[in-house]
């Protein structure tokens, strides 16, 4: 946690270095071409400043604010459709559409690029530097202070269950994730410690029933039928449900790092015993 904060700070002093530096008028023409990065420009940016979101901001299934992005046109991460939108500025997650940001650079077009949150001291510092990249800092301080507030008001436990997460494909997150933090904001600690798995990956079910967890979270299917999402349905897994506390989170309640991520922890903290 003191490592995250030292981050955090660093981060912090970068940024203002930056800004300092660039002595420049905040952009006005701004396209986001991520999911995680299209939720926080949309609560950060001033009106008119925000040209276009991702498509995946309109999907109720992974976007925490489908329903603000209609208010948005929507792109599909094409490097022709962004050129011609003339952005003074395009914001980009770190593992997404890699082509398109080298094309956008090779043709002059300012390209930020914002790395995931796997930590909520990086929540924070991700909100900060999009509010210095849109030249909104007020804005990203207030949200900071918000998410803080949001935190404190979640109950503490003095003593923690054994949790586990399980997802489509079997997969449950390690203990370098965002998850791992939400659970332990929750008062659960995560039983991928005793399990090795620090990057998280696949729990066969044996194994998860062999832990013997006091608490499951397990994903939210989408309505459909899918291979993925079969384990979910699995004999054994139904019984560990139906006989351990827990509950299901949505994919766009923890997926990105934001202050939606104040739902989940919340939905976690008031389903534990």
């Amino acid at each position: 946690m003191q490592r995250a904060r030292l981050l955090w700070r660093a981060a912090q002093l970068a940024l203002a270095l930056i800004c300092a530096g660039a002595a420049q008028a905040a952009p006005m023409r701004v396209v986001s071409m991520n999911l995680c990065t299209d939720q926080m420009a949309m609560m950060l940016a001033g009106p008119g400043q925000l040209m276009s979101v991702s498509y995946l901001a309109r999907d109720p299934h992974a976007s925490s604010m489908a329903q603000e992005a209609k208010a948005y046109p929507v792109n599909y991460g094409r490097a022709e459709e962004i050129y011609l939108l003339k952005p003074d500025l395009v914001i980009a997650g770190s593992f997404t559409t890699r082509a398109t940001v080298d094309m956008l650079r090779r043709l002059g077009t300012p390209v930020a690029v914002i790395d995931p949150a796997y930590s909520l001291e990086e929540v924070r510092a991700r909100i900060t530097q999009m509010g210095a990249y849109l030249g909104r800092e007020a804005a990203a301080a207030q949200l900071v202070a918000e998410f803080d507030a949001g935190l404190a008001q979640i109950p503490k436990s003095d003593r923690p269950l054994r949790a586990a997460t399980y997802y489509a494909r079997g997969y449950t997150s390690g203990t370098r994730s965002l998850a791992h933090e939400i659970l332990q904001a929750a008062g659960l600690s995560n039983i991928a410690s005793e399990l090795g798995l620090s990057a998280g990956g696949t729990l066969p079910l044996e194994q998860l029933a062999l832990a013997d967890p006091d608490f499951l979270v397990t994903g939210r299917d989408y309505g459909g039928r899918s291979r993925a999402e079969e384990v979910l349905d699995h004999p054994v897994l139904r019984h560990l449900k139906s006989t351990r506390a827990g509950t299901s989170i949505a994919d766009r309640d923890w997926v990105c790092g934001t202050p939606f991520v104040l739902r989940a922890i919340k939905t976690l903290a008031a389903e534990r015993p």
